[in-house]
């Protein structure tokens, strides 16, 4: 795929314009339903963009126009790669765009992790989860810090598949401390396994997706998959193994150290969680928190924070995350001044 760009010479008072051909296989991805994503990109950049029988003019101010239509450049390639063009892509190729960040969207993108079950790819959408994939890559053990919607599961069940399927390990092991979420659920009917599904049921669902059911059974069946509430890793010494704590949050302290200190040789560990989602009774202290203090200068172990603008869920979500993070950054400040 060729793209060819050109301009008008910069004459005073006159509107800069810049036409981009783009191939009208990719042209009806890039403009969206009702020329949604075309109508976002003019709203953000302040420039008007027209469809002229494949020739696509964006006119406005040289910086904005010139920003606006890399930004349909970047959205092109993606389309040539195979890539649905979705509203999260566009609003962070937006984002990149106005950062003059263009064609981190196109490296990012580059960065093939594995394909579920569907033959759907899985890669980093953002410049949080590639440094969050990277990470994983070069360090033995890394927490995962963000807030819901940025892929920290995700992304380490898919980094922990993709090494056991290469037979850098022997096995995966999951697990989460069994914590409702604000309510309590009382009495669960049935063996300890239908009593701890519930809490486990997020990881279940990331290996249904990326593994399948068939291969999933078949390798739980075998033990080469071990999805297990946190208590059951006292005692335990796990080498060769991919591990993923979820929900780190809501570890004690006394947990934290005694889940990191099961580590063998040969095995690679994966924490995720969200500071600001902690369910542990009032007054007590989180295990990620007290982790973070103690062990951020100790080498092999890495700390990566994404944030709202990793989320990679409905737009919508990305809303609500940094509405959340602002009204807690000012309850935190008013708490300041009035001590």
């Amino acid at each position: 795929m060729t793209l060819e760009m050109t301009k008008n010479e910069r004459e005073p008072g006159k509107v800069f314009s810049m036409n981009i051909d783009i191939p009208a296989e990719h042209m009806r991805k890039i403009f969206g339903m009702q020329d949604n994503y075309i109508k976002k990109l003019e709203r953000d950049f302040h420039v008007t963009v027209v469809d002229r029988n494949g020739h696509v003019v964006v006119s406005g101010e040289q910086d904005q126009v010139e920003r606006a239509a890399s930004v349909l450049q970047q959205l092109t390639i993606l389309s040539d790669r195979g890539n649905e063009i979705e509203e999260q892509s566009v609003d962070y190729a937006i984002t990149m765009g106005k950062e003059s960040k263009e064609k981190a969207l196109t490296e990012i993108d580059s960065d093939l992790i594995c394909h579920t079950v569907s033959g759907k790819p899985i890669k980093p959408k953002t410049l949080g989860q590639k440094n969050y994939v990277d990470a994983i890559r070069k360090n033995m053990i890394v927490f995962g810090l963000g807030p819901a919607g940025t892929g920290k599961t995700y992304l380490a069940m898919a980094m922990a598949i993709t090494a056991f399927k290469n037979n850098e390990v022997e096995r995966i092991i999951l697990t989460r401390p069994a914590i409702e979420a604000g309510e309590k659920l009382g009495f669960l009917p049935g063996d300890l396994q239908s009593k701890v599904d519930p809490y486990l049921r997020p990881l279940y669902d990331a290996l249904y997706q990326i593994m399948g059911a068939e291969g999933f059974t078949k390798n739980m069946e075998k033990g080469l998959i071990e999805v297990a509430p946190l208590a059951y890793m006292r005692g335990r010494t796990l080498d060769n193994a991919y591990i993923i704590l979820d929900e780190a949050q809501n570890t004690t302290p006394a947990q934290m150290k005694m889940f990191l200190t099961r580590i063998g040789f040969g095995s690679k560990v994966v924490v995720t969680g969200d500071a600001s989602q902690k369910d542990l009774p009032s007054g007590s202290t989180s295990g990620l928190d007290v982790a973070q203090r103690v062990l951020h200068k100790i080498e092999g172990i890495a700390f990566c924070n994404l944030t709202s603008k990793d989320v990679v869920r409905h737009p919508l979500v990305q809303k609500i995350v940094k509405a959340y993070e602002d009204y807690e950054a000012r309850e935190q400040r008013r708490g300041r001044k009035s001590k």
